[in-house]
């Protein structure tokens, strides 16, 4: 019976893990993020994993991240600039690079 009740949590866990990168990638989506970015490869901008992998360990990653996509910046990933995105709300742009960052 403990191994049925074990796998029983472990599986809920991974449900909880799904629902909270589906809400995270809608987010993305819906700030058309998308359409320079994907999770594990590199379209017009980096990929999401190698984004993560980059600012891994920094203790200011968060704010580096929200200053660039919030107002831009260029020079980082090469010579095409990241636009500035001032209408996506600080909530909303908090919980996307918390997601990047927690990206593997």
């Amino acid at each position: 019976m403990k191994p049925f009740i074990a796998a029983l949590a472990l599986a809920a866990g991974a449900a909880v893990v799904a629902a909270a990168a589906s809400a995270n990638e809608a987010l993305l989506k819906k700030h058309n993020c998308t359409a320079c970015h994907a999770i594990d490869k590199k379209l017009v901008g980096p990929a999401y994993k190698d984004v993560a992998k980059k600012y891994a360990g920094q203790a200011d990653a968060p704010k580096a991240l929200f200053e660039k996509v919030k107002h831009g910046g260029k020079g980082n990933w090469g010579q095409v600039p990241m636009p500035p995105n001032p209408g996506v709300s600080d909530a909303d742009l908090n919980e996307m690079i918390k997601y990047i960052l927690s990206l593997k």
